[in-house]
């Protein structure tokens, strides 16, 4: 599905990202791991082209290097970003169906399934977007991008500041997207939920990967645990 060979990114003379290389398979939910300010979030820019890489970044065989934000995600790359972008003065149901590629699209995902599984974000579908909760804002991002019909969806950061009851609720909503053949890369801090529901996992140091493995191995590695990821 993607494959990222020795990626490198720059903000200014900042070398952020030194040679970055991961993989993800359809369907897979794989976390990327590490403290703040190694690269994790710059990675996922690079993938969407918000970010200048150099490099591979192969999606479905094909060359993502050099194209522009909104050809990217036209082949079928959604990303939520960790600032919960969302258009304030427009209402819940109104970003919702900003979201879609087409009108009337036809796709895996409809508003109905999201009003549903988030009965937060149903009562509020003619409130104002500014008007929700943080976690709500978190829920609507996530539910936006997803209505764009993605193959392969990036999340960032996407538990912070949520409440326990609405962390276990973003778990259930990443692993149902894997369900329906999505592949996640998820960019986390709370081990606990990455080691709870990811298939793999990369851990960043210095902006490069420094452990791949299963939630078991790193488990395991105490000392991998130790050096890259406990403060």
């Amino acid at each position: 599905m993607l494959t990222i060979k020795d990626l490198h990114a720059y903000y200014g003379r900042s070398h952020i990202l030194q040679g970055v290389n991961l993989h993800i398979e359809k369907g897979e939910i794989v976390s990327l791991l590490g403290r703040n300010g190694v690269g994790r979030s710059t990675t996922c820019k690079a993938i969407i082209g918000l970010v200048p890489g150099q490099g591979s970044i192969l999606y479905q065989g094909r060359e993502m290097i050099g194209l522009k934000p909104h050809t990217i995600a036209r082949k079928g790359i959604g990303f939520v970003p960790e600032d919960r972008w969302i258009f304030p003065g427009l209402t819940v149901l109104q970003n919702l169906q900003l979201g879609m590629k087409k009108k009337n699209q036809e796709g895996r995902w409809s508003i109905e399934n999201f009003f549903e599984m988030f009965p937060n974000l149903k009562a509020r579908r003619d409130v104002h977007g500014g008007l929700i909760s943080g976690g709500e804002k978190q829920m609507l991002t996530i539910c936006r991008t997803l209505m764009g019909d993605p193959d392969f969806i990036m999340i960032d950061e996407p538990t912070e500041g949520l409440a326990p009851m609405l962390v276990e609720q973003m778990g259930h909503l990443i692993e149902e997207i894997a369900r329906r053949g999505i592949s996640v890369l998820l960019v986390e801090q709370k081990l606990s939920i990455a080691l709870k529901i990811s298939q793999r996992l990369y851990i960043m140091g210095h902006g490069r990967i420094v452990f791949e493995g299963t939630p078991e191995d790193l488990r395991t590695n105490q000392s991998i645990r130790k050096e890259w990821l406990e403060v």
